[in-house]
């Protein structure tokens, strides 16, 4: 279970104005108390659910919640998430910001979990990347993961990556990579970014432990994924770049051989997930 960033929900809550609503705050009687209802408008898989709730929690304690589904559920169209109960004062100023978390995330989740479901049946698991909203990291991967995705690194810290700009400042592969194995801990893998068939020849030579397929063909993933199975098994394979989320094209990369599938679309271009509020 993730950690609550209760210190981003706080920024997030300031942001908005939640704690000086002058709309609410001007219209709404201190004393009245209402019941209401968050939905679901379109199928899909929630995510952000806990966050929701630390929302209003942290605009008053009072505010009553009982969650009628778990992060990570499928839910239908018009189905309810949560009830809530409470100052009318607070559910109304903590509203936006609670299904702006909720939005986000159950976007994510979705998209993941319709990568995920055109890759069953395969050996081919489905990865994030590092393009994620600033702030909002921890969050969007954990919408990942409950999407049925898996994580890729989470900061620069979590692996070696070498990448086509680390190449030409190192000199090299083989250099890079020798580099890598001299300073970087023994139990973090070596991967290794490579665009042409010479390139994956030469990481294989200097002992990457996984080699990313960059922005080929699906020929060349073939044939990349032929030469590396063939002259080192124990190498990972991931590919990514202009790959996208259509399941047919995603389905066929599966079909390649690779491991792994990374898509930085996952939390760059995931769509809101439509989530209302209505009063009782």
């Amino acid at each position: 279970m993730y950690k609550l960033p209760v210190d981003l929900i706080k920024q997030a809550l300031e942001e908005d104005g939640a704690f000086a609503d002058i709309t609410t705050l001007s219209t709404v009687p201190e004393e009245q108390w209402s019941e209401a209802r968050i939905l679901a408008r379109k199928p899909g898989v929630v995510a952000g659910i806990a966050v929701a709730v630390e929302v209003f929690h942290q605009v008053d304690e009072r505010v009553q919640v009982q969650q009628l589904v778990k992060d990570g559920a499928s839910v239908e169209a018009n189905q309810d998430l949560l009830l809530l109960k409470g100052p009318s004062r607070a559910v109304l100023s903590a509203e936006r910001v609670a299904l702006n978390f909720l939005g986000r995330l159950s976007g994510i989740a979705t998209l993941t979990a319709h990568c995920a479901q055109a890759l069953a049946g395969t050996q081919t698991r489905i990865l994030d990347t590092r393009k994620t909203t600033p702030g909002l990291r921890a969050l969007e991967k954990m919408a990942v993961q409950l999407g049925g995705g898996q994580n890729h690194r989470f900061g620069l810290s979590d692996g070696v990556l070498i990448k086509d700009n680390h190449i030409k400042a190192a000199g090299g592969i083989a250099e890079a990579v020798a580099a890598a194995r001299r300073s970087a801990p023994h139990l973090l893998k070596i991967e290794v970014e490579c665009e042409v068939l010479d390139e994956v020849r030469t990481a294989i030579v200097a002992g990457a432990d996984v080699i990313l397929l960059d922005n080929m063909t699906l020929a060349q993933m073939r044939q990349a994924v032929e030469v590396i199975r063939e002259e080192d098994p124990r190498i990972l394979i991931e590919a990514s770049g202009n790959i996208g989320t259509d399941t047919e094209r995603l389905a066929a990369v599966a079909a390649t051989g690779v491991d792994f599938i990374s898509l930085g679309a996952l939390t760059h271009s995931a769509p809101n997930f439509d989530i209302s509020l209505e009063f009782a």
